[in-house]
């Protein structure tokens, strides 16, 4: 682990959740608790609570190119977690001002479809993931559902077809996968990690509860934040899956919503 002697500074690039469970929110609560300064760039306007997502309005992608070039032209990054991406239009943006800026990490959480079912991000959308920002990034961090978009396929029921996909993803051109499983039947949630340490299997406890809304964007953003802290990639998985388990078991203090609520980010002040 490398210390830094300032607090490092992390960037989410991704959508707003005005609920506050999901995308930006969730990802500057996930920094802000885990001792990282977050700052952020947003692709698109959400209408979402906890129950639905009712309207998508994407940010001219000219705006998105003056947020991340105003920002990056002053702000050190150590640490970026893409999620969600509407358009090869901004997928294009989103890597040119990364490569030509590049932070030692990047994390990708290939958002296309919300906890409440609903679609995100059209066919072309997806494409522009799978071809543009999937190579971009040094860990890709799909779940199961996510994994089969990208890979236009059937969706893994059990732990065998998991492990059929993760090499498949990897030839999409990333460095690392995290193939998270909690989509999964049973009472673990078993997550595959390929990296350059080889493959390992992180498996840990199902939490009972409902409150899953923006889990996919706060492990995402937690591991973002432990790498720009300095963590290798294993350690910062590790880290970040432990407290998010941490985050829902404490979201029953939360009543946010009907639906599915939030984990709670800020577990470990409140």
């Amino acid at each position: 682990m490398t210390t830094f002697s300032c607090i490092p500074n992390a960037l989410t690039i991704a959508g707003s959740d005005p609920s506050g469970g999901a995308g930006i929110q969730a990802d500057l609560k996930t920094f802000s608790a885990l001792g990282v300064f977050g700052t952020s760039v947003i692709t698109a306007l959400t209408a979402q609570n906890t129950q639905a997502v009712t309207g998508v309005h994407a940010v001219p992608t000219d705006f998105i190119a003056a947020q991340l070039d105003t920002l990056l032209d002053d702000v050190h990054i150590e640490a970026v977690k893409i999620g969600m991406v509407a358009s090869e239009e901004v997928a294009i943006v989103i890597r040119d001002a990364l490569a030509h800026r590049r932070p030692r990490w990047i994390v990708l959480d290939p958002v296309m479809v919300a906890k409440s079912g609903d679609v995100l991000v059209d066919n072309a959308g997806i494409r522009a993931v799978r071809e543009i920002l999937v190579p971009l990034a040094d860990l890709i961090t799909p779940n199961l559902p996510e994994a089969a978009v990208l890979l236009d396929g059937p969706i893994a029921q059990e732990i065998t077809q998991m492990e059929a996909l993760a090499p498949r993803l990897m030839a999409l051109g990333t460095a690392n996968v995290l193939l998270k499983g909690g989509h999964l039947r049973g009472e673990r949630c078993p997550d595959l990690l390929i990296s350059n340490q080889g493959t390992h299997w992180l498996d840990a406890p199902r939490v009972d509860t409902d409150n899953l809304h923006g889990t996919g964007c706060t492990l995402s953003s937690a591991i973002t934040a432990y790498l720009a802290r300095g963590h290798d990639l294993m350690e910062a998985v590790e880290q970040a899956k432990a407290w998010l388990g941490q985050a829902l078991s404490a979201s029953e203090r939360l009543r946010v919503g009907k639906g599915h609520g939030p984990v709670h980010h800020f577990h470990a002040w409140w």
